[in-house]
């Protein structure tokens, strides 16, 4: 009878270690962290004693019964209470059996990287730290793993994952943009045409001096009339005219300058004609020498001229002069006007001219200093750029010796005129 004895036992003891396996402690466990379930906690009944099979018509031999496991008096942890449940069980195996050992006890697996888990996450694979698993991530797609974040500070504790030492195709660091400029020098401009095979040298140097003077090399020219108009006075009505022509390139140019004034029904009063050669010394400057010869008054005059022309900063049309004559007489002259848009049409120039003498020219009726100043504004309409009707009105001043050269000669030294006339240019 000893062996059904000890088979019965055994069985006893193997049912009483399914159950505790199945309600084992995993909260020891690193990574095993899982939520507690909202079920109510349903005690297990405990296992029937099988039944004894009867003997045989034998004298009776007695028999010590077998326990019944004790009920499990282990509470169960509330979530999120921090605590952790005892690790032993109150139940013990049955008297005479072996004991069964649990497969997980004493086991550490809080050094397996990757497997601490959130206590309540969407997605199962969401906050796992796999920063301290090196090399296991190499070759994946980073991106679509959910819980790896994009930022570039989510790799940097993944060994090889750094971005900013993440290798090139070449082998080189990847640095961007920041890279230094070449030292090398510029490929030489080539000389060589495929012209020169066909064309003789003569041929190739007369078409290379024509394209550079249709390409800002060539020449052009102007006719300009500023003035060309007719003054109301009281009394004595007058004329007067200030043009110039020119010839030349950009940098190098012949220039004709010509103005004089005079009363209808009396003869000219004053007339001059400029002979000058301008170059550019500017982007809006030019300079400019010659010869200056006046018609009237008589005796006529020859002067050297020195001066220049001018586009100011804000678009101050401004020229300038000094006039040396054979006499030894100096001269000076200074003006300026501005164009003010007030349509693409319409143009209003508000005009000043002054002129200067070093000593007083008394055949002339010039006195020294400032001896003339005159004022204009002019409205006019541009039918065509190149031609444009205005009216205006000009102040005339004589200043000084001059004014007194005026009266002496029976003329008012001030005058205010109403003005037409046309600008023109071709």
């Amino acid at each position: 009878m000893q062996p059904k004895f000890l088979l019965i036992a055994g069985g006893a003891a193997l049912g009483l270690a399914t159950p505790a396996a199945a309600q084992m402690d995993h909260s020891n466990m690193p990574g095993m962290k899982m939520p507690p379930s909202n079920t109510p906690a349903v005690k297990k009944p405990a296992a029937k004693k099988p039944a004894a099979k009867k003997p045989a018509a034998t004298k009776p031999v007695a028999r010590k019964a077998s326990p019944k496991p004790a009920a499990r008096s282990t509470p169960r942890v509330k979530a999120g209470s921090g605590a952790k449940p005892a690790a032993s069980r109150s139940a013990k195996p049955p008297v005479g059996g072996p004991a069964v050992a649990d497969p997980h006890a004493g086991h550490d697996m809080s050094a397996m990287p990757g497997m601490n888990m959130p206590e309540a996450k969407p997605d199962a694979s969401s906050g796992h730290d796999m920063s301290a698993m090196p090399g296991a991530m190499q070759g994946m797609d980073h991106g679509s793993m959910p819980g790896m974040g994009q930022s570039s500070g989510a790799m940097q504790g993944m060994p090889g994952h750094g971005m900013g030492s993440m290798p090139s195709a070449t082998g080189a660091a990847m640095i961007g943009t920041n890279l230094q400029a070449g030292t090398a020098p510029p490929p030489p401009i080539p000389t060589d045409r495929a012209a020169d095979q066909v064309y003789s040298a003569a041929a190739m140097a007369h078409s290379q001096q024509h394209l550079r003077s249709m390409h800002g090399g060539q020449n052009f020219s102007q006719v300009i009339f500023n003035l060309a108009e007719v003054q109301i006075r009281d009394g004595r009505d007058a004329y007067r005219w200030d043009g110039s022509a020119w010839y030349g390139g950009d940098v190098n140019r012949l220039v004709l300058k010509t103005e004089g004034e005079g009363n209808f029904g009396r003869s000219l009063e004053r007339a001059e004609l400029q002979a000058l050669y301008a170059r550019a010394i500017g982007p809006y400057t030019d300079f400019q020498a010659g010869i200056r010869y006046d018609f009237k008054p008589n005796p006529s005059r020859v002067y050297a001229t020195v001066g220049f022309e001018s586009l100011a900063p804000g678009f101050f049309d401004v020229e300038g002069a000094l006039f040396l004559s054979s006499k030894g007489d100096v001269l000076g002259r200074v003006e300026g006007y501005y164009d003010q848009r007030i349509t693409q049409r319409l143009i209003l120039q508000p005009r000043v001219e002054a002129e200067f003498a070093a000593q007083d020219v008394p055949a002339d009726r010039i006195g020294s200093g400032l001896s003339d100043i005159e004022l204009g504004l002019r409205l006019r309409y541009e039918v065509k750029r190149e031609f444009a009707p205005y009216i205006g009105v000009s102040y005339e001043r004589r200043v000084g010796r001059s004014a007194r050269f005026a009266r002496e000669d029976g003329e008012d030294a001030i005058s205010t005129s109403l003005v037409l006339g046309i600008r023109t240019w071709f």
